[in-house]
């Protein structure tokens, strides 16, 4: 990835009228590879996306001993994870926190030891939560860097606890990962969440691919996930278009005018993600379905009004309705997403930092942002090391001369093609 490639983004001069296909979603795709991994029997999973995220968490599961083979966006499962393997291992995670910590757990599985270790980036998010849940199970967790950071070693250790607490605070990925692993623990767990759950939708989708692996909780309310020991059986599983990708071109329409066709997104049911449709029609904008497809509309008379949104269940989605709001002839809030400080930058704080380089007015918020309409401008924008941003800030150039984004390769992380999509709308 290159840090100091930028992309100019070159505006549209006509109301948009595009079909676009989005990759398969990266949050469904590490779910389904880890129920593969931990399945009896063989495995496929197909309509893989193609982002540095999906590819770190197939290198991982390699280099644990599975044998995967790749054609194309599927990749097959020709055996399962040998938890007696005692050969010590490294597992660079890059950037993914998800490969990071839903690794973290499947190693602790394994007779030998794993050390999870990612880019400098990723060894300042928080895994402490994670860490010592899996401390208070029985695993054997050890911090080589501080704790509650990467990079940690781990591995088997014998089972003390069959149900921990965890915070439901800071991300749901600490909760998944304890979720995916469950089932093969020798005494099950119930595992308890603490605080307002950010993100239950995530929770929701991991239950949901666990079901087509032939797992089921014993027990799931918005508090408690209680599993029994039982086997993952291996299926054919493809896996649904990205809504959070989708939000992008969806963003565009609202903004330019016209109208987008998301190919399939019709079938995305597993992800909080797909319900930001619903509050571009809020905003102002019309929704149809067109058999699995999802087109959406805004006339170009029509304009766009702010609304008050809790997005604490499409966080990710924070920077795409900030940018379209800016849009907007009223004022936006966004509330319930204070967590998201800590994700792939501060998407509170860096966000607003980098709207205003834009003309953007925005009133930084302890859990959200108020986006105030406003005369966007030219200017260059720093990624933070976050996809999020790159992708969403983008959108503003559509009908903006001047806008540059600098470190534009970080897409990478879950769209490559990106540019290529933004550069073909018309």
């Amino acid at each position: 990835m290159s840090a100091s490639k930028s992309h100019a983004v070159k505006p549209l001069n006509a109301l948009l009228d595009a079909t676009v296909r989005v990759p398969g979603s990266k949050s469904v795709a590490a779910r389904a590879l880890i129920c593969a991994a931990l399945s009896t029997g063989t495995s496929t999973v197909s309509n893989l996306p193609s982002g540095d995220d999906t590819e770190s968490m197939l290198a991982g599961l390699i280099q644990l001993g599975l044998k995967i083979d790749r054609f194309g966006d599927e990749a097959r499962f020709a055996s399962s994870l040998d938890v007696e393997q005692t050969q010590p291992l490294v597992l660079d995670a890059r950037l993914a926190g998800t490969t990071a910590r839903f690794l973290t757990a499947l190693s602790a599985l394994r007779s030998g030891e794993v050390v999870i270790t990612g880019e400098e980036a990723l060894r300042k998010r928080p895994m402490h939560d994670l860490h010592q849940a899996l401390s208070e199970i029985g695993f054997d967790i050890s911090p080589l860097n501080g704790t509650g950071m990467l990079p940690v070693a781990v591995k088997r250790g014998e089972q003390k606890s069959a149900r921990v607490t965890i915070a439901a605070t800071t991300s749901s990925q600490f909760t998944t990962a304890l979720m995916l692993i469950a089932p093969r623990l020798s005494q099950g767990l119930t595992i308890v969440t603490e605080g307002d759950v950010v993100s239950q939708s995530y929770l929701d989708m991991t239950v949901g691919v666990q079901q087509v692996f032939g797992v089921t909780p014993h027990e799931s309310s918005e508090q408690v996930f209680r599993y029994m020991p039982s086997e993952y059986v291996g299926t054919n599983y493809v896996v649904e278009p990205d809504a959070s990708s989708a939000s992008y071109p969806l963003a565009a329409a609202a903004i330019v005018g016209g109208r987008v066709t998301i190919s399939g997104l019709g079938k995305s049911f597993l992800q909080g993600d797909s319900k930001f449709v619903d509050v571009l029609v809020r905003m102002g904008c019309a929704m149809e379905h067109r058999g699995d497809d999802v087109v959406l509309s805004r006339a170009a008379e029509q304009p766009l009004m702010g609304v008050v949104v809790d997005m604490r269940d499409m966080s990710d989605l924070v920077p795409t309705l900030a940018v379209v709001a800016s849009f907007a002839q009223t004022a936006t809030t966004i509330t319930g997403v204070g967590f998201i400080r800590n994700k792939e930058s501060d998407r509170i704080g860096d966000l607003a930092h980098e709207l205003r380089q834009l003309g953007v007015s925005v009133d930084e918020l302890q859990d959200g942002l108020t986006v105030h309409p406003s005369t966007t401008h030219a200017g260059t924008i720093d990624t933070h090391h976050d996809h999020r941003i790159a992708m969403a800030l983008a959108l503003i150039g559509l009908v903006t001369p001047g806008v540059v984004i600098n470190d534009s390769m970080v897409v990478t992380k879950s769209w490559p093609e990106y540019w290529t999509m933004l550069g073909a709308l018309q």
